[in-house]
């Protein structure tokens, strides 16, 4: 079936690979860094014991969110705006990354390098199944790190749906094309075997016919002429 017959009946829903939804997807992942700044920026810090007089250095939780969230970022606007070779490279150094010491961070940067569409490396399935892993322990991400998976996820699902859901429409559009030839061959081949058997009927009646008109010669040539005989 030529593809612009499986485009129309598959929709405007086949969009699922384009420039548009990284753009989409790139917005998404930056307003989250974005939240995690604001809310890195409101938290205020804890001191010790007023006796002491001395403020005690405590992990800012919402500003190291916000940093990591900050460094996925740019890993994946290198990657969409990267050349081949350095889209290459950045997805072997998330692959070697988490392969090394497989964090739950390192998992979910290499989840998002699969994820991102456009380069060699891309691999969605495998995104899909790393971070369904990450979703089922969500305690060990930092709470950025956890909308971050979680959106990423529900993009993922929805591109692999409406993917699986193309591949059976072509597929479907396939499978009745060729039984549509299948008949018509078959069709045209009884036609065929009919018209081969009218000739060949055909041909043995006019076989008959001059073996009659031979008959008939042969029979008129031995009759005894008159001719010339007297009365």
């Amino acid at each position: 079936m030529p593809p612009s017959r499986v485009d129309a009946r598959v929709g405007s829903r086949a969009r699922v690979a384009t420039p548009e939804c990284n753009v989409t997807r790139i917005t998404i992942l930056a307003a989250l860094a974005a939240l995690s700044g604001l809310l890195a920026t409101a938290c205020t810090t804890e001191f010790a014991p007023r006796e002491h007089n001395e403020p005690v250095p405590v992990v800012d939780r919402a500003a190291a969110s916000a940093a990591v969230l900050n460094e996925y970022m740019l890993v994946l606007q290198r990657l969409v705006q990267g050349a081949p070779a350095e889209q290459a490279e950045i997805a072997a150094t998330a692959q070697k990354d988490y392969e090394t010491a497989p964090t739950p961070s390192r998992q979910l940067k290499f989840a998002l390098v699969l994820a991102t569409p456009g380069h060699p490396a891309t691999d969605q399935p495998r995104a899909q199944r790393l971070l369904r892993e990450l979703m089922a322990n969500p305690e060990m991400l930092m709470s950025g790190e956890r909308a971050l998976a979680f959106v990423e996820l529900q993009q993922i699902d929805d591109i692999l749906t409406v993917k699986a859901e193309n591949t059976k429409l072509q597929n479907d559009a396939v499978r009745a094309d060729r039984e549509k030839l299948t008949s018509a061959n078959r069709r045209l081949q009884t036609e065929v075997d009919e018209n081969t058997r009218l000739r060949k009927e055909l041909e043995e009646a006019r076989a008959k016919l001059d073996a009659i008109a031979n008959i008939e010669r042969s029979l008129n040539e031995r009759k005894p002429s008159n001719e010339g005989r007297p009365q």
